[in-house]
């Protein structure tokens, strides 16, 4: 199951990111995992919310530009190799990661990572075939 990440465009200026991030705490929207990439003139901010739809209509009605893309969410042992264990599962399946990043909170036993793919259903289903658990809306609310 693809999780419905947010890529926010947002100018590289002082406050831009203090704007979205009270916007969201007004409506009651929380931040699950986050991830920024920026240029010298904009950013690009990554969002995995508790909100998705209430996320991007507050935001939108702000003006920023919003895309929702879907992503891999994949529960990996909390110890040394475990990420790279599970990057070699999609290696060996020939399935390129465009990037990663992590959730903010993590479990005793588990960290929470994101990967965006070409094929969400081919990565879950080599994830899932090498015994890992994918991360659910459900999951992402209990965090």
């Amino acid at each position: 199951m693809a999780l419905k990440q947010l890529n926010i465009f947002v100018e590289n200026k002082k406050g831009a990111l203090v704007e979205i991030t009270e916007t969201l705490a007004s409506n009651e929207i929380n931040i699950r995992a986050l991830s920024i990439a920026d240029t010298e003139e904009f950013g690009i901010l990554r969002l995995i919310v508790n909100d998705t739809e209430l996320a991007s209509k507050v935001l939108s009605e702000k003006n920023y530009l919003i895309k929702t893309t879907e992503v891999v969410g994949v529960k990996i042992g909390d110890a040394p190799g475990k990420l790279s264990t599970a990057l070699a599962v999609l290696d060996k399946e020939d399935i390129n990661v465009e990037y990663l990043y992590a959730f903010m909170a993590r479990t005793e036993k588990h960290a929470y990572v994101v990967l965006r793919v070409a094929d969400n259903s081919q990565a879950e289903k080599a994830l899932e075939d090498a015994g890992y658990h994918m991360i659910t809306d459900p999951d992402i609310d209990k965090l």
